[in-house]
Protein backbone atom coordinates (compact mmCIF):
# COMPACT_ATOMS: atom_id res chain seq x y z
CA UNK A 1 0.00 0.00 0.00
CA UNK A 2 1.77 3.10 -1.09
CA UNK A 3 0.94 6.73 -0.71
CA UNK A 4 2.12 8.56 -3.93
CA UNK A 5 0.80 12.04 -2.68
CA UNK A 6 -0.02 13.22 1.47
CA UNK A 7 -3.95 14.08 1.24
CA UNK A 8 -4.94 10.90 -1.12
CA UNK A 9 -6.09 7.68 -0.41
CA UNK A 10 -2.58 5.13 -0.20
CA UNK A 11 -2.82 2.62 -3.55
CA UNK A 12 -2.47 -1.08 -4.23
CA UNK A 13 0.84 -1.32 -5.85
CA UNK A 14 1.86 -4.81 -6.94
CA UNK A 15 6.29 -4.91 -7.11
CA UNK A 16 9.08 -7.26 -7.23
CA UNK A 17 10.17 -8.42 -3.67
CA UNK A 18 12.63 -6.36 -2.59
CA UNK A 19 16.21 -7.03 -2.73
CA UNK A 20 18.47 -6.82 0.31
CA UNK A 21 22.03 -5.48 0.58
CA UNK A 22 25.27 -6.04 3.25
CA UNK A 23 23.89 -4.82 6.45
CA UNK A 24 20.19 -6.10 5.80
CA UNK A 25 17.89 -8.62 6.62
CA UNK A 26 14.35 -9.07 4.32
CA UNK A 27 11.63 -9.73 6.42
CA UNK A 28 8.07 -11.64 5.51
CA UNK A 29 5.84 -9.06 7.27
CA UNK A 30 3.25 -11.07 9.56
CA UNK A 31 1.80 -8.06 10.63
CA UNK A 32 2.07 -4.14 10.84
CA UNK A 33 0.11 -1.92 13.38
CA UNK A 34 -1.36 1.12 12.48
CA UNK A 35 0.11 4.17 13.87
CA UNK A 36 -0.68 7.79 14.67
CA UNK A 37 2.29 8.20 12.91
CA UNK A 38 1.25 6.75 9.91
CA UNK A 39 -1.60 8.85 9.68
CA UNK A 40 0.20 12.28 10.19
CA UNK A 41 2.30 11.09 7.17
CA UNK A 42 -0.74 10.41 5.16
CA UNK A 43 -2.11 13.48 5.98
CA UNK A 44 0.81 15.79 5.49
CA UNK A 45 1.38 16.84 8.84
CA UNK A 46 4.93 15.81 9.19
CA UNK A 47 6.72 17.23 5.66
CA UNK A 48 9.51 15.16 5.00
CA UNK A 49 8.20 12.12 3.68
CA UNK A 50 10.58 10.72 0.81
CA UNK A 51 7.47 9.57 -1.71
CA UNK A 52 6.51 7.56 -3.18
CA UNK A 53 6.52 5.79 -0.15
CA UNK A 54 4.88 2.39 1.96
CA UNK A 55 3.92 3.49 5.53
CA UNK A 56 4.71 1.37 8.91
CA UNK A 57 6.64 0.78 11.03
CA UNK A 58 4.96 -1.21 13.66
CA UNK A 59 6.11 -4.55 11.76
CA UNK A 60 6.53 -8.06 12.84
CA UNK A 61 7.41 -10.90 10.37
CA UNK A 62 9.82 -13.86 9.64
CA UNK A 63 13.52 -13.09 8.61
CA UNK A 64 13.71 -14.57 4.50
CA UNK A 65 16.86 -13.74 3.69
CA UNK A 66 19.86 -12.13 4.46
CA UNK A 67 22.83 -9.93 3.15
CA UNK A 68 26.38 -9.79 3.30
CA UNK A 69 27.92 -9.54 6.99
CA UNK A 70 24.65 -10.06 9.38
CA UNK A 71 24.84 -12.45 12.21
CA UNK A 72 22.58 -13.32 14.65
CA UNK A 73 19.92 -13.88 12.36
CA UNK A 74 18.34 -17.52 11.23
CA UNK A 75 15.69 -17.88 8.61
CA UNK A 76 12.60 -18.33 9.81
CA UNK A 77 13.26 -16.09 13.08
CA UNK A 78 10.72 -13.59 14.64
CA UNK A 79 11.99 -9.98 14.26
CA UNK A 80 10.22 -6.52 14.94
CA UNK A 81 11.06 -3.32 13.05
CA UNK A 82 10.19 0.15 14.88
CA UNK A 83 10.09 3.55 13.43
CA UNK A 84 13.59 4.26 14.37
CA UNK A 85 15.34 2.78 10.60
CA UNK A 86 19.18 3.88 10.85
CA UNK A 87 21.49 6.65 12.79
CA UNK A 88 24.61 8.29 11.70
CA UNK A 89 26.61 6.71 14.51
CA UNK A 90 29.05 10.11 14.13
CA UNK A 91 27.33 13.31 15.10
CA UNK A 92 27.65 14.56 18.33
CA UNK A 93 24.10 13.01 19.55
CA UNK A 94 24.74 10.20 18.52
CA UNK A 95 28.19 10.15 20.60
CA UNK A 96 26.76 11.04 23.78
CA UNK A 97 24.17 8.13 23.54
CA UNK A 98 21.15 9.95 22.50
CA UNK A 99 20.73 8.53 18.42
CA UNK A 100 17.13 9.68 18.75
CA UNK A 101 17.92 13.01 18.26
CA UNK A 102 20.71 11.95 15.40
CA UNK A 103 21.30 14.89 12.88
CA UNK A 104 20.72 12.51 9.79
CA UNK A 105 18.59 9.64 10.75
CA UNK A 106 16.38 7.07 8.78
CA UNK A 107 12.72 6.26 9.63
CA UNK A 108 10.64 3.29 8.32
CA UNK A 109 7.38 4.23 6.67
CA UNK A 110 9.02 7.71 6.16
CA UNK A 111 12.27 7.87 4.48
CA UNK A 112 12.78 4.28 4.11
CA UNK A 113 9.42 1.68 2.58
CA UNK A 114 7.74 0.57 5.80
CA UNK A 115 5.70 -2.74 6.79
CA UNK A 116 2.06 -1.96 4.78
CA UNK A 117 3.37 -4.72 2.60
CA UNK A 118 3.88 -8.82 2.25
CA UNK A 119 7.87 -7.84 2.39
CA UNK A 120 10.18 -5.38 3.86
CA UNK A 121 13.90 -4.90 4.13
CA UNK A 122 15.55 -3.44 6.98
CA UNK A 123 19.20 -2.41 8.79
CA UNK A 124 19.85 -5.96 10.18
CA UNK A 125 21.02 -3.38 13.37
CA UNK A 126 17.23 -1.87 13.78
CA UNK A 127 15.68 -5.08 14.10
CA UNK A 128 14.90 -6.84 17.64
CA UNK A 129 13.43 -9.98 18.88
CA UNK A 130 10.14 -10.70 19.64
CA UNK A 131 9.78 -12.26 23.02
CA UNK A 132 6.32 -13.61 24.91
CA UNK A 133 3.75 -15.42 23.56
CA UNK A 134 2.29 -12.42 21.64
CA UNK A 135 0.56 -13.33 18.41
CA UNK A 136 2.37 -11.44 16.03
CA UNK A 137 -1.11 -8.82 15.57
CA UNK A 138 -0.85 -8.50 19.50
CA UNK A 139 3.10 -7.83 19.58
CA UNK A 140 3.16 -5.11 16.64
CA UNK A 141 1.74 -2.30 18.87
CA UNK A 142 4.38 -2.71 20.89
CA UNK A 143 7.09 -1.32 18.32
CA UNK A 144 5.87 2.24 18.41
CA UNK A 145 2.86 2.69 20.85
CA UNK A 146 4.55 0.84 23.20
CA UNK A 147 8.03 2.39 23.10
CA UNK A 148 7.01 5.92 22.83
CA UNK A 149 4.91 4.90 25.86
CA UNK A 150 8.15 3.44 27.76
CA UNK A 151 10.22 6.05 27.23
CA UNK A 152 7.55 8.61 27.95
CA UNK A 153 6.78 6.90 30.94
CA UNK A 154 10.78 7.21 31.53
CA UNK A 155 10.93 11.26 31.78
CA UNK A 156 8.17 10.95 34.19
CA UNK A 157 10.32 9.89 36.24
CA UNK A 158 9.16 8.62 40.00
CA UNK A 159 5.71 9.50 41.54
CA UNK A 160 2.59 8.34 42.37
CA UNK A 161 -0.45 9.92 40.20
CA UNK A 162 0.03 9.63 36.75
CA UNK A 163 -2.32 11.30 34.49
CA UNK A 164 -2.78 9.67 30.45
CA UNK A 165 -4.43 12.39 27.80
CA UNK A 166 -5.49 10.79 24.69
CA UNK A 167 -6.16 7.14 25.58
CA UNK A 168 -5.32 5.15 22.65
CA UNK A 169 -2.95 2.45 21.75
CA UNK A 170 0.52 3.49 23.29
CA UNK A 171 -1.90 4.72 26.32
CA UNK A 172 -3.51 1.26 26.85
CA UNK A 173 0.31 -0.22 26.94
CA UNK A 174 1.80 2.39 28.85
CA UNK A 175 -1.48 2.54 31.27
CA UNK A 176 -0.25 -1.06 32.61
CA UNK A 177 3.43 -0.52 32.56
CA UNK A 178 2.72 2.48 35.22
CA UNK A 179 0.23 -0.04 37.07
CA UNK A 180 3.43 -2.62 37.38
CA UNK A 181 5.21 0.05 38.73
CA UNK A 182 3.20 0.81 40.84
CA UNK A 183 1.70 4.44 39.65
CA UNK A 184 -1.86 5.40 39.63
CA UNK A 185 -3.47 6.02 36.68
CA UNK A 186 -5.84 8.68 35.72
CA UNK A 187 -7.27 8.91 32.29
CA UNK A 188 -8.61 11.93 29.98
CA UNK A 189 -10.35 11.36 26.88
CA UNK A 190 -12.62 13.46 24.59
CA UNK A 191 -15.25 14.76 25.80
CA UNK A 192 -18.13 12.63 26.29
CA UNK A 193 -15.96 9.63 24.95
CA UNK A 194 -17.72 7.11 27.45
CA UNK A 195 -16.61 4.24 25.57
CA UNK A 196 -13.03 5.51 25.62
CA UNK A 197 -13.37 6.25 29.30
CA UNK A 198 -14.92 3.19 29.92
CA UNK A 199 -11.77 1.35 28.23
CA UNK A 200 -9.26 3.12 30.32
CA UNK A 201 -11.09 1.91 33.08
CA UNK A 202 -10.72 -1.97 32.00
CA UNK A 203 -7.24 -1.06 30.89
CA UNK A 204 -6.70 -0.11 35.13
CA UNK A 205 -6.99 3.31 35.26
CA UNK A 206 -8.55 4.56 38.65
CA UNK A 207 -10.49 7.14 37.53
CA UNK A 208 -11.56 8.40 33.40
CA UNK A 209 -12.54 11.63 32.55
CA UNK A 210 -13.06 14.74 29.95
CA UNK A 211 -10.00 15.87 28.99
CA UNK A 212 -10.99 19.68 30.04
CA UNK A 213 -12.19 18.58 33.08
CA UNK A 214 -10.04 18.33 36.32
CA UNK A 215 -8.60 15.25 37.96
CA UNK A 216 -9.56 14.57 41.75
CA UNK A 217 -6.25 14.69 43.10
CA UNK A 218 -3.32 16.78 41.61
CA UNK A 219 -0.94 14.70 39.53
CA UNK A 220 2.93 14.28 39.65
CA UNK A 221 3.31 14.08 35.45
CA UNK A 222 0.81 14.12 33.03
CA UNK A 223 1.77 12.07 29.42
CA UNK A 224 0.06 13.56 26.13
CA UNK A 225 -0.84 11.35 23.08
CA UNK A 226 -3.34 12.87 21.65
CA UNK A 227 -1.81 15.46 19.20
CA UNK A 228 -3.76 18.78 20.37
CA UNK A 229 -1.80 21.17 21.49
CA UNK A 230 -4.83 22.93 24.11
CA UNK A 231 -4.13 19.90 26.16
CA UNK A 232 -0.20 21.47 27.56
CA UNK A 233 -2.18 24.23 29.39
CA UNK A 234 -4.95 21.70 30.85
CA UNK A 235 -1.92 19.04 31.78
CA UNK A 236 -0.19 21.67 33.36
CA UNK A 237 -3.15 22.79 35.70
CA UNK A 238 -3.64 19.45 36.48
CA UNK A 239 0.16 18.47 37.79
CA UNK A 240 1.24 19.74 41.25
CA UNK A 241 4.36 22.27 41.85
CA UNK A 242 7.38 20.33 40.57
CA UNK A 243 5.21 17.92 38.19
CA UNK A 244 5.91 17.09 34.48
CA UNK A 245 4.11 17.06 31.50
CA UNK A 246 5.53 14.49 28.26
CA UNK A 247 4.31 15.53 24.98
CA UNK A 248 4.65 12.17 23.92
CA UNK A 249 3.91 12.14 20.14
CA UNK A 250 5.59 13.48 16.89
CA UNK A 251 3.25 16.11 16.07
CA UNK A 252 1.13 18.45 17.93
CA UNK A 253 -1.34 21.30 16.93
CA UNK A 254 -0.29 24.45 18.12
CA UNK A 255 0.39 25.26 21.72
CA UNK A 256 -2.19 28.14 23.01
CA UNK A 257 -0.80 30.99 25.02
CA UNK A 258 -0.89 30.71 28.54
CA UNK A 259 -0.76 32.57 32.10
CA UNK A 260 2.84 31.58 33.32
CA UNK A 261 1.12 30.90 36.78
CA UNK A 262 0.37 27.33 35.70
CA UNK A 263 3.83 26.72 34.49
CA UNK A 264 5.65 29.03 37.77
CA UNK A 265 6.28 26.14 40.42
CA UNK A 266 8.97 24.39 38.56
CA UNK A 267 6.68 22.53 36.50
CA UNK A 268 7.82 21.50 33.85
CA UNK A 269 7.50 20.41 29.81
CA UNK A 270 9.11 18.16 27.67
CA UNK A 271 8.71 16.08 24.63
CA UNK A 272 9.75 12.90 23.38
CA UNK A 273 12.14 12.69 20.24
CA UNK A 274 12.06 8.82 18.68
CA UNK A 275 13.50 6.50 20.47
CA UNK A 276 17.05 4.68 20.94
CA UNK A 277 17.67 1.01 20.22
CA UNK A 278 18.28 0.82 23.90
CA UNK A 279 14.78 1.30 24.70
CA UNK A 280 13.69 -1.50 22.52
CA UNK A 281 16.01 -3.47 23.97
CA UNK A 282 14.24 -3.08 27.83
CA UNK A 283 10.71 -2.27 26.83
CA UNK A 284 10.59 -5.78 24.40
CA UNK A 285 12.33 -7.45 27.49
CA UNK A 286 9.91 -6.00 29.97
CA UNK A 287 6.28 -6.41 28.04
CA UNK A 288 5.95 -9.94 28.74
CA UNK A 289 7.07 -9.56 32.69
CA UNK A 290 4.18 -6.93 33.43
CA UNK A 291 2.79 -8.70 31.23
CA UNK A 292 1.55 -6.06 28.91
CA UNK A 293 -1.66 -7.36 26.79
CA UNK A 294 -2.65 -5.62 23.84
CA UNK A 295 -6.14 -5.12 22.84
CA UNK A 296 -5.83 -5.52 18.54
CA UNK A 297 -8.19 -5.38 15.86
CA UNK A 298 -7.30 -6.94 12.71
CA UNK A 299 -7.92 -5.77 9.17
CA UNK A 300 -6.62 -7.11 6.05
CA UNK A 301 -3.44 -5.31 4.60
CA UNK A 302 -6.01 -3.90 1.32
CA UNK A 303 -8.13 -2.24 3.98
CA UNK A 304 -5.15 0.23 5.13
CA UNK A 305 -7.28 3.13 4.23
CA UNK A 306 -9.83 2.15 6.11
CA UNK A 307 -7.72 1.66 9.21
CA UNK A 308 -6.41 5.28 8.54
CA UNK A 309 -9.51 6.93 8.83
CA UNK A 310 -10.90 4.93 11.47
CA UNK A 311 -8.15 6.07 13.50
CA UNK A 312 -8.30 9.72 12.06
CA UNK A 313 -12.17 9.88 13.15
CA UNK A 314 -11.37 8.22 16.70
CA UNK A 315 -12.82 4.53 16.45
CA UNK A 316 -10.72 2.67 17.18
CA UNK A 317 -9.72 1.08 21.14
CA UNK A 318 -6.95 -0.16 21.55
CA UNK A 319 -5.21 -0.96 18.17
CA UNK A 320 -5.88 -1.66 14.78
CA UNK A 321 -3.05 -3.55 12.98
CA UNK A 322 -2.72 -5.08 8.76
CA UNK A 323 -2.35 -8.56 8.24
CA UNK A 324 -1.25 -9.45 4.30
CA UNK A 325 -3.07 -12.37 3.16
CA UNK A 326 -6.06 -12.21 5.13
Amino acid sequence: MVLQKPGLDLELVECAKPTVSSGQVLVEVSACGVCRTDLHIVDGDLSEAKLPIVPGHEIVGRVAETGAGVEGYDIGARVGIPWLGHTCGCCSYCLMGSENLCDRPVFTGYQINGGYADYVVADANYCFPVYGDYSDAEAAPLLCAGLIGHRSLKMAGTGERLGIYGFGAAAHIVAQVARFQGWRVYAFTRAGDRQAQEFALNQGAEWAGDSDKSPPVALDAAIIFAPVGALVPQALRAVRKGGIVICGGIHMSDIPAFPYDILWGERMIKSVANLTRDDAREFLALAPKVPVRTEVETLPLVEANTALRRLRQGDVSGALVLVPGI
